[in-house]
């Protein structure tokens, strides 16, 4: 079993959460969700009367999520007494003296129907809106949201975890890999060699030393894959150091997961033997199964 409690503080992109808030004003729901992205999105949802929260939500945000898209949900359900509705006299005077101002002037003018009055823009104000009430409720939701996005990041902690262990144990299967080609390149080695050996004679009755060693120069140059090896194990040691970091390493592993392709494909294309081809492909089947878990961490 993977040791991943020596790991560092890896996220996983995708989590849910929820919390509650309740005020004698009212009930407050902040649902907050995520996915993977390649930078940070914030997509708010909020009832109307509080869209001034936008930015400071926002960086609250940020303070907690590095990188993904959060789509953020506040729902509101104010109390019976919070339900009134409450007309602005600072915007229903002046409008009133407009009315009784055209009235006089034109008396043929019709009556004002005041529901038409109703809806002025601005015509009602929300109670708590005029009242230090608004302050206490601002800082509620923004304290919510700040328990939603610490619940969000646990959650997200808890699945970076899971996906830091796949990937250890991914990265040992490709160590295994390649243990088992380290030996065998002697072996593959001498059975080429035997083979060209082989192919000389066919073509002539001696055996041309000289040209014997110049193909055999050859042979070893082309099926060399130490340096392949050495990068594949030096890419590993990076992975493992990165998942020990901290901070969004999503990008950085990503990164490392197109080196350690590339590697496996010089390798593929470097084979004489089967083993060497079955060897590349298992590596770039792993490889891609990496890719895969890296494409949803933070």
């Amino acid at each position: 079993m993977t040791q991943i409690e020596t790991l560092s503080a890896v996220k996983s992109m995708t989590a849910f959460a929820r919390h509650q808030t309740h005020l004698d004003s009212g009930t407050f729901n902040w649902e907050v969700r995520s996915v993977n992205h390649r930078y940070l999105e914030i997509n708010p949802k909020l009832p109307e009367a509080y869209r001034s929260l936008e930015m400071p939500l926002r960086a609250t945000v940020k303070k907690y999520v590095m990188r993904g898209k959060i789509d953020l949900i506040l729902t509101v359900n104010l109390s019976q007494k919070n339900q009134g509705l409450h007309v602005n006299q600072s915007v229903l005077q002046p409008l009133a003296k407009a009315i009784y101002e055209i009235q006089r002037t034109l008396p043929e003018a019709s009556q004002v129907d005041p529901i038409e009055i109703l809806k002025w823009p601005g015509i009602f104000e929300d109670e708590a809106s005029s009242t230090p009430e608004e302050t206490k409720i601002e800082t509620a939701i923004l304290a919510g949201l700040e328990a939603c996005l610490q619940q969000l990041n646990a959650n997200r902690l808890r699945e970076g975890y899971a996906l830091a262990d796949l990937i250890l144990q991914r990265c040992q299967a490709i160590d295994s890999q390649i243990k088992l080609l380290d030996p065998i390149m002697p072996e593959i080695l001498d059975n080429q060699i035997a083979k060209l050996k082989q192919r000389i004679l066919s073509l002539s009755d001696q055996l041309d030393e000289t040209r014997l060693h110049q193909e055999i120069a050859l042979l070893a140059q082309k099926m060399d894959i130490e340096e392949e090896l050495d990068r594949l194990k030096t890419h590993l040691k990076e992975v493992r150091h990165v998942l020990k970091s901290s901070g969004a390493i999503g990008r950085r592993l990503d990164f490392l997961m197109q080196e350690l392709n590339r590697e496996a494909n010089t390798l593929g294309s470097k084979s004489i033997d089967k083993r060497t081809t079955q060897a590349s492909v298992e590596l770039k089947v792993l490889i891609e199964q990496i890719r895969e878990q890296v494409q949803n961490i933070e």
